[in-house]
């Protein structure tokens, strides 16, 4: 028979399968046999039995599955019968094992992590001792283990004390070690002063060299080598006299390093003060046990010296107990460690001013430099600087990676208490720099990430808390909270620096493909570092840290202050955009542990007192991170809603009243709250409305109980907060029956969605109302309005959804909502208007302003631009917009309601109009208008400017739609105009829908420029004529000009909203959220504020678009658009220098004067038409005036440009082109000639565009400023003077040609050349001379009069200046030193 082959190299799994397939078929008997032995129990086994020879049950791979099978229990394993019970007859073995082992997988099993759910987390326990002590092996041990190489400890030990053994002389002495104890003085740096003495030979100084330690050698003969080189420096000493030593002496000390033998000396007198000591203290306490090296030695009298050196200052320790070797690992004993147990030294006064490193205590407080405070708080180490308390940030670095679980959870503990009370403001300007700037920069944000890996629960809790601290300001989160009810307070900027980050630049800047690299995954992404470095959200979020915290939450089931911080942190990170929002809601299974663990339905009651665990117990922070991820967008709502199912909790925590709920109480009302904002903010687009149905008894009975909650004497502050969330919550309800009723209209087909109909909420004003009338009675009671915070707000406006939702009802009379209306306003809001409490409210407005006090919006001292905070940690002052004091809220619900009044029923314009003319309002107004800038963009102050954006726009509308109605103009009315234009300028991303209607409706709006009609005109010629004195034509002044700019407004309208325009998708974004169509709201997040929404200098943007367009398009005909776009913006430009000149305050006047050029830049022929000539001159005299021009600075940075003089050096090219001398272009090449502006100006002119010169043929009467600005000071650049002096001996420079020029050159080469500086430098002085010599020898007679004549500018003369009728004598003696033989 074939023997099988044995496998071959190559051979595959496949291959070896079928070789034992085949031997099995073949049923031969294997080459080996394997024989089990019997039990050495019993020895009755039989070894001989033969093998089983039937098929085998073999195990295959082919339908292993992918995944293992689900997790059940494994059959459990017995043990194998012996031969003395032996299995059942009537049951195989084999059967059973075939039966029970149905596949492989079948011993695959789940590695279950140990529960520790039950276990307790024990802070550590406080104590007098800072830190616990920690056991390490000494280092002499670790000293020998080099020695005698890789050997046992017990072997090294014994082989050590032979060695000690060995060097014991016979009568017990030591035998000094080759080598002296580490860390001694190896020699001695003598003075000739210690040399008087005379040393003793044979002292115990000189028993063994110090100097030759024989360190490096190695052998048998290395000791004997170093003695003998001993010999022989001993016997060279003592052939030398005492004065030889001492010059020899002298000359070593001159050889080597002063430091050096500085160091040598105090360490000579330190040696030597210690062994005093030491000999003394022996004397008198007679014989004691030294410490040495580790060994215990008795000397035989106090008067003999050691055999042994000590460590330095070793016998100068004062220990205050004796070291024993009998004591627990103190064999060894480490002198140096040994200085710990000694006292503090004395704390020193600081006496100079010099910085000291800040330390801080155990809470997180600020030590001060000079503090003594008592060891026994655990305040002092062994660190730096011992005898100050407190722990420095590095120090707190070093613990938070001890090994110690203790000392790593409590640094961490006393960080987050810093980082604490650094954002809440205790620090102050106590500290030079930002303590969080430190800490990030020093990597504390991955220290906490690595912290939270910890497998010690304490440690993970202390890293969890710190950060909270570090992320969560928890001053943030109750101001949004508190102002949710506002006008629009639910829609909020995402916490996100609002500054681009450099690499983002760059990258947007490379081309598509070049971007799609880098950021390919081959490649990778940005490390969390660099992304820190910008955003310290995305860089958390880019270290795995949402899955942390989901295990955190699920397996390890941390304490409630853990979870809460977890939830807080969460929070944090869906604040702070829609994609980090959309992070936490995908990371696997986090929501779903936040559902199932924090917001159960099914619960046990909480015992009064502190709980021990959350999980599975309803918590209102969890409900507050699902509407915060809410707010991020209507799909999360959406996904929220439908996948989690909120709808059952929403309904379980709002059925039940805040009394009801098993719970305790402040965390009932706070969780019934967050559910009525949970839904009102689903309700904001739309979600939710089949909730109302199941639970409108609830909402009638929580309603009815309004008056009685809000009655008493001082209401609680989590209950108002409570009913404010539920009146937003049936606002937002209201509007969604409005959005159902546009629906149904505008597509009858499609109603799919579970709207809200009109009958639904027709009943609530009914019961709302009353809340409202009895808010506004306590409205003198200063201290229970306040307390009230935003229920009156809610309240007015409910009642504008309210109405504008019953006006767009088809089926309605417009006769019932517009008597309803009447009837709310006679008797209940024209009473309040008359309110003298109300003016008190108006009066608040200024001081309560964040741009009538931009300092309030000050950033602190702990902002930083990659960690985004509205910087609310400490009580808000109570004058402030985010007080509970502050006017804003309630004034601008009521004008809110006052719009949608007025809108609705144009009557009750006449009756509301008395609000605007209360005279706090007028007084805010004017402060408004008269603020120069508006406050830094900070993450408070966008937040703060929003909300007072809205009051000023419900009130500009109101003013816009009263002027509309009366006949003649009310004195406040240009005053609206101010305000309107000013805030166009100023409004925030997210605002597109206010710009748009201030564009349509305020801003050019004919009302509301009452100059028009009151004789603005007539009044700009007469000031025209009184300033200038011109005689200009009537039908060219400014006054006309004007009158044709009032009857174009329709048309420059038109033109601004075109060249205004706005991004599309977030018109319409915004347009959804204020108009209230909740189907079409994208989200409640705004856009970052980055910037304006339209720059400073609006009223110029088309020119600068035409600008724009000329430079990338080649220049053809004047087309009608150009001309009638530019011409529309000189009017309106005109018309805001005449008559709102507040206006153009923020636009600098050099960036006016550059805005004008572009109109001769745009297009080559656009200039010479006769409307732009009068437009421009127009303006050009208006910036040429005494007040506007000495603000006229061309060297300061300028919005939206980047450099002055490369604009001017491309306005000279194209003068130089195109201007065949025009006057007023060439007005415009002068101005900026000026002497006080930048020398580079007017090099630019006569060293590149020199030909320029004779197109500047503007007369000096036609000059628009002094010539005096030109001529002084003398000009000091040497390389100009020479470009003067050659332009006009070359003839470049006529005085036909350029006379304004002519006479600068004169006057300025005439001030150069006759100048006697004894300061100045030998080339300028050689250019003096040089230039007056060829001056002198000039053939034009008429130029070199004109250069050594001259004497003062005159633009009255027809030269421009006057002339000496001879050389003064000082001159004419200089002269004739220059040129001798001539006079």
């Amino acid at each position: 028979m074939e023997m099988q082959s044995r496998p071959k190299p190559g051979e595959s799994e496949l291959d070896l399968l079928r070789f034992q397939s085949q031997f099995l078929a073949a049923g031969t008997a294997p080459a080996v046999q394997l024989v089990k032995k019997g039990s050495r129990r019993d020895g009755g086994a039989n070894l001989e039995q033969s093998p089983l020879r039937e098929p085998r049950d073999m195990v295959t791979l082919d339908n292993l599955p992918d995944l293992p099978p689900a997790l059940v229990p494994a059959p459990p394993k017995r043990a194998r019968p012996g031969p003395g019970c032996p299995l059942p007859e009537h049951e195989d073995p084999e059967e059973k094992l075939s039966r029970h082992d149905q596949h492989i997988t079948a011993v695959l099993m789940k590695i279950v992590e140990r529960d520790i759910s039950s276990v307790a987390v024990n802070l550590p326990v406080p104590s007098g001792v800072a830190f616990p002590p920690v056991f390490r092996r000494s280092q002499s041990r670790q000293g020998k283990s080099s020695t005698f190489g890789k050997r046992s400890i017990f072997a090294q030990e014994i082989a050590a004390r032979r060695v000690t053994e060995a060097r014991l002389s016979p009568s017990g002495e030591d035998v000094p070690p080759q080598d002296p104890p580490e860390g001694t003085a190896t020699c001695q740096a003598l003075s000739p002063k210690e040399h008087s003495s005379q040393l003793q030979w044979g002292s115990h100084s000189f028993q063994e060299p110090h100097l030759v330690t024989g360190q490096g050698l190695q052998g048998q003969e290395a000791k004997q080598e170093v003695q003998r080189i001993h010999e022989e420096n001993l016997a060279r000493l003592y052939t030398m006299t005492p004065e030889e030593i001492l010059q020899e002496q002298s000359h070593l000390i001159a050889q080597l390093d002063p430091s050096l033998v500085a160091f040598l000396r105090s360490h000579s007198q330190t040696c030597e003060q210690a062994g005093e000591k030491s000999t003394e203290e022996q004397k008198s306490r007679g014989p004691a046990v030294q410490v040495t090296g580790g060994k215990c030695t008795v000397p035989v009298s106090p008067s003999e010296p050691r055999k042994e050196e000590l460590e330095p200052r070793a016998s100068a320790l004062a220990l205050p107990v004796t070291p024993n070797k009998e004591w627990l690992h103190m064999d060894t004993v480490e002198l140096e460690k040994l200085h710990w147990t000694q006292d503090l030294p004395p704390l020193q006064q600081q006496q100079t001013q010099e910085r000291m490193q800040a330390r801080f205590s155990l809470q997180g407080e600020l030590l001060a430099p000079d503090v003594d405070l008592p060891t026994h708080l655990g305040l002092h180490h062994h660190g730096e600087e011992a005898e100050r308390a407190g722990y420095s940030l590095q120090e707190l670095f070093y613990l938070t990676r001890s090994q110690v679980s203790q000392q790593r959870a409590l640094a961490l503990h006393v960080l987050a208490q810093v980082i604490s009370r650094a954002q809440a403001g205790e620090f102050g300007d106590r500290l030079e720099d930002s303590i969080l700037r430190l800490l990030l920069d020093a990597g504390f944000l991955f220290l906490l990430r690595f912290s939270l890996d910890d497998r010690v629960d304490g440690v993970i809790a202390a890293a969890v808390h710190a950060l909270r601290a570090l992320l969560v300001v928890p001053g943030d989160e109750e101001l949004l909270d508190s102002t949710f009810s506002w006008y629009l307070g639910s829609v909020v900027f995402p916490l996100m620096p609002s500054k681009e980050d450099k690499e983002d630049e760059d990258e947007d800047e490379q081309p598509t493909a070049e971007k799609a690299k880098k950021k390919s995954p081959e490649r990778g992404g940005r490390p969390p570092s660099d992304l820190a470095r910008h955003d310290v959200i995305k860089g958390l979020l880019a270290t795995s840290l949402l899955p942390r915290l989901r295990y955190i939450l699920e397996v390890i089931c941390p304490g409630p202050s853990v979870v809460l911080d977890i939830l807080a942190v969460l929070i944090r990170l869906a604040r702070h955009s829609l994609e980090a929002a959309t992070r936490v809601l995908e990371c696997p299974r986090l929501i779903e542990t936040v559902v199932q663990e924090f917001l159960p339905t099914n619960w046990t009651p909480v015992e009064p007192g502190p709980a021990t665990s959350l999980h599975r117990v309803p918590c209102a922070a969890a409900m507050k991170l699902l509407r915060v991820l809410a707010s991020a967008s209507r799909n999360i709502a959406a996904r929220l809603l439908n996948n989690f199912d909120l709808r059952s909790r929403l309904c379980r925590f709002i059925a039940e009243s805040p009394q009801e709920l098993a719970l305790p109480p402040e965390e009932a009302e706070t969780l019934s709250t967050e559910a009525f904002r949970l839904w009102a903010v689903a309700s904001s687009y739309g979600q939710g409305a089949d909730l109302y149905r199941e639970l409108y008894p609830v909402l009638m009975r929580a309603l009815q109980a309004m008056p009685k909650e809000l009655g008493t004497h001082s209401p609680q502050p989590l209950c108002v907060q409570r009913i404010s969330s539920m009146l937003t919550l049936l606002t937002q309800l209201t509007l969604a029956a409005s959005s159902a009723s546009e629906a149904s209209s505008d597509y009858p087909k499609t109603r799919l969605l579970p709207f809200i109909s009109w009958t639904q909420v027709s009943g609530l004003k009914p019961l709302v109302e009353p809340c409202l009338r009895q808010t506004l009675k306590m409205l003198p009671r200063s201290e229970v309005w306040y307390a009230l915070g935003s229920v009156p707000t809610a309240c007015l406006l409910f009642l504008g959804a309210y109405y504008q939702s019953w006006s767009q009802q088809p089926g309605v009379c417009p006769e019932d909502w517009l008597q309803d209306m009447e009837h709310l306003s006679e008797e209940l809001l024209l009473p309040l208007l008359h309110h003298p409490t109300l003016g008190n409210l108006w009066e608040a407005l200024g001081h309560c302003s964040p741009l009538c006090n931009p300092l309030s919006c000050a950033p602190g001292p702990e902002a930083l631009p990659s960690l985004v905070s509205l910087g609310c940690s400490a009580s808000c002052p109570l004058l402030s917009l985010a007080s509970s004091a502050s006017p804003f809220p309630f004034l601008t619900a009521l004008l809110a309601l006052f719009n949608t009044l007025t809108r609705l029923h144009k009557g009750l314009c006449g009756q509301l109009a008395a609000i605007l003319v209360a005279p706090g309002l007028q007084n805010y107004f004017l402060q408004c208008v008269n603020t120069m800038a508006a406050p830094q963009l900070t993450p408070f102050s966008v937040w703060a400017l929003r909300h007072e954006h809205h009051l000023q726009y419900l009130a500009l509308a109101l003013a816009q739609r009263v002027a509309m109605l009366q006949s003649v103009s009310a004195p406040s009315t240009a005053l609206h105009h101010s305000l309107a234009l000013i805030l166009l300028s100023r409004l925030l991303p997210g605002s597109e829908h206010l710009a748009q209607e201030l564009l349509l409706n305020c801003v050019f709006q004919p009302e509301l420029l009452p100059e028009k009609a009151s004789g603005g005109p007539e009044a700009a010629d007469f000031s025209d004529r009184l300033s200038l004195g011109s005689s200009k034509d009537p039908g060219c002044g400014r006054g006309a000009l004007l009158a044709q700019a009032c009857q174009n407004l329709p048309s420059i309208r038109g033109c601004y909203l075109s060249h205004c325009s706005l991004a599309q998708a977030s018109l319409l974004a915004s347009q959804a959220i204020y108009q209230g169509e909740l189907q079409q709201v994208p989200s409640l997040l705004l856009p970052v504020p980055k910037e304006p929404l339209l720059p400073t200098d609006w009223p110029f943007l088309p020119l600068i678009h035409l600008y724009h367009r000329a430079l990338h398009t080649p220049s053809g005909p004047l087309s009608a658009d150009t001309m009638g776009t530019t011409m529309r913006t000189l009017q309106w430009v005109l018309v805001l220098e005449s008559w709102r000149p507040q206006v153009l305050w923020a636009v600098p006047p050099a960036a006016r004067l550059a805005r004008l050029m572009c109109v001769f830049l745009a297009d080559s022929e656009l200039f010479r038409e006769t409307p732009i000539q009068h437009l421009v001159a127009a303006l050009l005299g208006q910036l040429c005036q005494p007040e506007v021009l000495a603000k006229l600075n061309l060297d300061c940075p300028l919005p939206g440009l980047a450099s002055f003089p490369d604009l001017y050096a491309n306005f000279l090219e194209h003068f130089e082109a195109v201007s065949f001398g025009d006057p007023l272009f060439g007005t415009l090449v002068l101005l900026p000639l000026q002497r006080r502006f930048s020398v580079t100006l007017r090099l630019a002119l006569f060293g590149e565009h020199v030909g320029a010169l004779r197109a500047l043929g503007l007369p000096l009467t036609q000059l628009p400023v002094s010539l005096e600005y030109y001529v002084g000071p003398p000009e000091d650049n040497l390389d100009l003077l020479q470009l003067y002096f050659h332009a006009l001996v070359t003839g470049a420079l006529r005085q036909d040609w350029c006379p304004v020029l002519y006479v600068v050159a004169i006057a300025h080469v005439n001030n150069f050349i006759f100048s006697q500086d004894p300061k100045s430098s030998d080339d300028v002085k050689t250019a003096q001379r040089s230039m007056l010599q060829k001056a002198w020898l000039l053939a034009d007679k008429g130029l070199r009069r004109h250069i050594l004549l001259y004497k003062l500018p005159n633009a009255d003369l027809p030269e421009g200046f006057e002339l000496y009728a001879q050389l003064p004598p000082l001159r004419e003696k200089y002269l004739q030193t220059l040129t001798p033989g001539v006079f």
